[in-house]
């Protein structure tokens, strides 16, 4: 390798707009998605057990976590492809074949349930084994969300990177590869670590960046064309990244305007632990509502998950939850809706009202995520807002509205 892992580590970090700086350490997103895909890998499972699950991946549980997996852009863009049933090729083949499907959920089940690296590795190494057509590293990135600091993430763009950088020549398509080109990734994250993380995700990147040729390194020598690809690349990527900055503008503006309608009408609101430090028109959303979570009586994971949701409102000087808001920008729609699966199954009895807050020009994308049979036919009832229509009227509500019923006149739900 012409140039050292130590200077190539450096240009990553320092790089504002690499997946490290964009995706790894600046992005809230990717901390919730964790939670959403590992809730969302558990209905994979549970509907083929009950056998819901279905003979096709669109309109499935599964490509409902793929959507909330390629929703964090970059390392994970088309994972949902392989995928996709392609009946002519009958790949991947857990659609039609019911002894495929039920290895594909044992497999799920085994690995989610798993607490080691030796159990995941046997689990790969037996899936492998049952040569099922079309089901290979890709399922990885699925994996990744439930073992990250074990299981990195794979698709073409990796194994180009990491090729590049270690002079190899791994496969797609075969998960003896993947464990190969794992061991290695491993090896050196552990070397690297103290720069990068325990979290496989940011040596992922780096391999990502390299090889879809956003991180060059010294010894790769180009053409004039593949430069002008390069610098078309680096472009597109600077305005995705501009892009998402004014999208968290937006964002942070309708957390703004939720916290301040629930506490203008009588409640106690807070807004997401990871979102506190965030400013609006000079005003931190912190400062709105109450300073700590309630303590509820909930499993750890669940207590966590809650206390990301964009804006929870409580009865006032109350643990009860009234009502959760998810803000909705180009990515998040999938995961912000397992999250209020989550909240509306740890309180069955007692449900609180679910809103999704959405730019306007999603609202049919929304709609037919809501129309989905695991929700429709759940009992669980989302509505959501547009941007716009929470922009217009909440001076409005803010001074004539007395309980949460107001956000009736403003909301609507999937037909």
């Amino acid at each position: 390798m012409g140039q050292d892992l130590r200077s190539i580590i450096n240009d990553y970090k320092i790089d504002k707009e690499t997946v490290y700086n964009s995706w790894f350490v600046n992005n809230e997103d990717r901390l919730k998605a964790f939670r959403s895909i590992r809730r969302g890998v558990l209905e994979v499972i549970q509907e083929i057990k009950d056998g819901t699950f279905g003979n096709d991946f669109k309109g499935s549980s599964l490509e409902f976590v793929l959507k909330c997996i390629t929703e964090q852009k970059q390392v994970f863009k088309g994972a949902s492809h392989p995928f996709y049933w392609k009946p002519k090729l009958r790949i991947p083949d857990i659609y039609e074949d019911e002894g495929n499907k039920t290895s594909f959920r044992q497999f799920l089940e085994r690995c989610i349930g798993a607490a080691r690296e030796d159990q995941i590795i046997k689990e790969i190494i037996l899936l492998d084994q049952r040569k099922i057509k079309g089901l290979g590293p890709a399922v990885a990135s699925i994996l990744y969300f439930l073992h990250p600091t074990i299981i990195p993430p794979f698709n073409t763009a990796i194994v180009n990177g990491f090729n590049l950088l270690f002079k190899d020549n791994v496969r797609l398509g075969s998960w003896s590869e993947y464990l190969r080109m794992r061991e290695v990734i491993i090896e050196k994250n552990n070397e690297w670590k103290s720069d990068l993380s325990n979290d496989l995700g940011a040596f992922a990147g780096l391999l990502f960046d390299v090889g879809d040729k956003k991180l060059l390194i010294s010894d790769d020598h180009m053409s004039e064309e593949d430069r002008r690809k390069i610098e078309k690349k680096i472009k597109k990527r600077h305005t995705e990244v501009i892009s998402e900055i004014q999208e968290e503008g937006l964002h942070t503006e309708m957390q703004y305007h939720i916290l301040t309608i629930g506490k203008k009408i009588g409640y106690d609101v807070i807004v997401a632990a990871n979102d506190r430090s965030r400013c609006h028109k000079g005003e931190s959303l912190s400062f709105i509502g109450i300073y700590n979570f309630p303590e509820i009586d909930l499993d750890r994971d669940t207590y966590k998950t809650i206390t990301l949701i964009d804006v929870v409102w409580f009865e006032k000087d109350s643990a009860n939850i009234t009502c959760a808001f998810e803000v909705e920008k180009s990515t998040s729609i999938y995961s912000g809706i397992l999250r209020l699966k989550d909240l509306y199954y740890s309180f069955p009895d007692k449900p609180p009202s679910l809103y999704l807050i959405i730019p306007d020009k999603r609202e049919k994308e929304v709609i037919l995520q809501l129309q989905r049979p695991s929700i429709k036919n759940s009992g669980i009832e989302i509505n959501y807002i547009l941007f716009s229509a929470l922009r217009k009227y909440c001076e409005a509500i803010c001074k004539f509205g007395e309980d949460k019923e107001i956000l009736r006149k403003i909301s609507k739900s999937a037909p």
